[in-house]
């Protein structure tokens, strides 16, 4: 009996038999790519389970276009030739993903010549023995069809059955849209990581998608020119405040630290949870302390600007004095590639910074690992570079207590003065409870366990920044710092607030938009050891005006830089506090929708029912005011017009990111207090070539571990969307 005639061998000699051949041997190359090669970090079940369908419907779908082609020998070699171009985008991505830690973006394959080492050097100098699996199969399809084991079906193929396998394709993957959607709400506009994508829709989808979502990109960009400057240079021009001539350079040559409070609002500070039996808990107690420190200046009436972005647009707030995008994230859509007027390089351009970040959750997650070369970070150190645990860690990194502690064998190599970022992520939704020391700290008593779960993940982090606190203090470097704590975004969604309400003394029946509104509040602090002069400011600001306030404080006149935001010590500081959904809060009045309410005051929360005709008019022209902020933002962004601004204007010489490198950090920074010897100025260097690791003090980390009772797993659509 022929070869030919034997099962499987009589399906794959079919035209349509042989495609879904090439479709399962696609499937399981992409299964073990992502399983062997990519760290996706698969969370649970149903990840799984996308994880294990997402190949299919894309490979049908591409291979599926030679079934069009009547010629058989050219159907064949078209379907080949897709099938080869699938696997080589697959090998590609399994030797970037090893150099880079990430997945390879028609941007960088098309505008990069760095690419090049990613698909060429790296591809040489990173091979494997075993990457062969990925193109075995080419050889032995070739070898069969040499000595004829398998033949080109000539039998004509119908067209309708060719719209049929494309209708089947399109249907599977809008399943898994669908599906992908229902788990993971927003995925494709808020596209929070390349690591979900891959997760859910698959390699082969996140690159048509990645490449849809750069052309539209580049095509607002190809329309840019010069000329959108003068726009927006009037309007940073008229909207500039001059600092504080008191406070101007007061922290001037100091180490800077900026600790993100993740999901972190106002109402814990001083906040006392009661239990059952009336007993009282002070949540923060020791960020309590430095809140009301006369070394600090702190900030009540201070909001979050967030969007979909969450702490990464906070982060583009604070750094850039930037608004993230109305949709999605700024660092996932733009921060691989615009230019940027960013803190860590500003302050290394003109004082010589060293710029490093601490975070331990992924670097590709918002898309870090690149935009953060764009800001100028010299160094970033995230997951890889820490010993993590399932007993030190959940869904989203390492816990704080670990971060702050194991961050300390790279910081102590830092050369000063240095400028640092914490992200912490312990206090993140789903709020869970440790075990062990910290399991002493009650649960609140809502009917929403989310709720009752984040007071007590709120103080486990105040007692992680203690511990941090500690170590400078031991140290004997915590009188040269200014410290920036701050809350980046809400923990309770509006949804939850009406749940929150007793514990604030509030009515639930009564709940409004203007508490939920009041609830944006989050913390600010900007520590200053050795400074008598701080005190409670009730400015109403917002996180677009961080970055000029402390440029100042550390002498940097920003008047140069395209800042939006204006110095929260300013005298002349304007009042208005703009959000993303162009709602805005002033002292005098919140505006949310067609809605005003009364900000402040005996009649705070009152509802304006019937506006004068003055009231109408300082709304409109509060409104004006907030648009225009808003438009601004997006210019700037969106046609990456600070590429127009170079160093004539603002002083500050382009940023090359080919010269960044997140590789290897612990032996770049050893061998540059080698190379510079008795000068150099890094904390080990001082401390006479002594590691300053066991002044760290910290409770065992063993016993921490998130809860993962069925009270703490809810993964409703609104819990997703709402959390980073």
């Amino acid at each position: 009996m022929k070869v030919q005639n034997l099962f499987p061998f009589r399906l794959i000699n079919t035209k349509l038999g042989f495609m879904f051949f090439l479709v399962i041997l696609f499937w399981i190359k992409s299964i073990c790519a992502y399983l062997l090669n990519f760290d996706l970090n698969i969370e649970n079940k149903f990840q799984f389970f996308f994880l294990f369908i997402n190949p299919i419907a894309t490979t049908i779908f591409f291979l599926g276009f030679s079934l069009y082609i009547k010629r058989p020998l050219i159907s064949y070699l078209t379907m080949g030739f897709l099938y080869l171009l699938l696997t080589i985008l697959l090998f590609a991505n399994v030797s970037y993903y090893r150099e880079f830690s990430d997945f390879l973006t028609v941007s960088t394959i098309l505008g990069s010549k760095s690419v090049s080492a990613g698909l060429g050097e790296a591809a040489i100098n990173l091979f494997r023995p075993y990457d062969l699996f990925f193109f075995i199969d080419l050889i032995v399809i070739f070898i069969l069809f040499f000595t004829k084991k398998i033949h080109i079906d000539k039998q004509p193929f119908h067209l309708k059955v060719s719209f049929a396998i494309s209708a089947i394709a399109c249907m599977l993957f809008g399943a898994n849209l669908s599906f992908a959607e229902i788990a993971r709400p927003e995925l494709l506009k808020r596209m929070f990581s390349h690591d979900y994508i891959v997760k859910y829709m698959g390699l082969s989808f996140f690159t048509v998608y990645d490449g849809y979502r750069s052309f539209k990109t580049n095509q607002v960009r190809l329309e840019a020119s010069p000329k959108n400057l003068v726009k927006v240079k009037d309007y940073v021009d008229q909207h500039y405040t001059n600092y504080n001539h008191n406070l101007f350079g007061i922290a001037k040559g100091r180490n800077v630290i900026t600790i993100h409070l993740e999901s972190f609002q106002q109402f814990l500070i001083d906040y006392k949870l009661k239990n059952n039996q009336e007993q009282e808990y002070e949540v923060t107690p020791f960020l309590n302390s430095i809140f009301r420190s006369e070394n600090t200046f702190s900030f009540d009436n201070f909001f979050h600007q967030v969007a979909q972005g969450k702490t990464s647009d906070a982060e583009n707030l604070l750094e850039n004095s930037l608004f993230g995008l109305e949709s999605g994230s700024l660092f996932t859509q733009y921060g691989g590639e615009n230019t940027f007027q960013a803190a860590p390089n500003i302050l290394q351009q003109q004082f010589g910074y060293t710029s490093a970040v601490f975070h331990g959750n992924g670097g590709g997650f918002w898309n870090r690992n690149e935009t953060y070369k764009q800001l100028g970070y010299d160094y970033f150190f995230y997951d890889s570079y820490f010993k993590i645990n399932e007993k030190n860690s959940f869904q989203y990194g390492l816990h704080d207590k670990e971060l702050f502690k194991q961050s300390i064998r790279y910081l102590e190599h830092l050369q000063q003065p240095f400028y640092v970022k914490y992200i912490t992520v312990s206090n993140h939704f789903p709020y869970g409870k440790f075990h062990g020391e910290e399991d002493g700290f009650p649960f609140a008593d809502t009917k929403d366990h989310t709720i009752n779960g984040y007071f007590a993940t709120a103080h486990y982090l105040d007692t992680a920044i203690k511990e941090f606190f500690d170590y400078l203090k031991l140290s004997g470097i915590y009188d040269n710092f200014v410290i920036i704590i701050y809350g980046d975004h809400y923990g309770i969604s509006n949804k939850r607030n009406p749940d929150l309400a007793n514990l604030l003394d509030k009515d639930s029946e009564t709940w409004n938009d203007y508490d939920n509104a009041m609830l944006q509040r989050v913390p600010l602090m900007i520590h200053i050891p050795g400074r008598t002069d701080g005190y409670i400011n009730h400015t109403f600001s917002g996180e677009i005006d961080v970055l000029p306030t402390i440029l100042h404080l550390l002498g940097v006149d920003t008047k140069r830089y395209l800042q939006l935001g204006q110095d929260l010590l300013s005298p002349n500081k304007e009042q208005i506090v703009a959000f993303r959904n162009e709602n805005f809060i002033t002292p005098n009045y919140t505006v949310l929708g067609s809605k005003i309410y009364i900000t402040q005051g005996e009649q705070a929360g009152d509802l304006v029912e019937n506006p004068t005709a003055e009231t109408e008019k300082i709304i409109n022209q509060f409104q004006q005011k907030v648009n225009k902020q808003l438009a601004i933002s997006d210019l700037i962004t969106k046609k990456d017009l600070l590429r127009f601004y170079g160093k004539e204007k603002s002083g500050l010489l382009s940023i090359n990111p080919k010269k960044y490198s997140y590789k290897n950090e612990l032996d770049r920074l050893k061998k540059i207090e080698k190379q510079k010897k008795q000068n150099s100025t890094s904390l080990y260097s001082k401390n006479n070539k002594k590691s300053t690791i066991d002044l760290y003090h910290t409770k065992s980390y063993q016993d921490y571990q998130v809860d993962n009772d069925s009270k703490l797993q809810e993964s409703k659509a609104d819990d997703n969307a709402s959390e980073e």
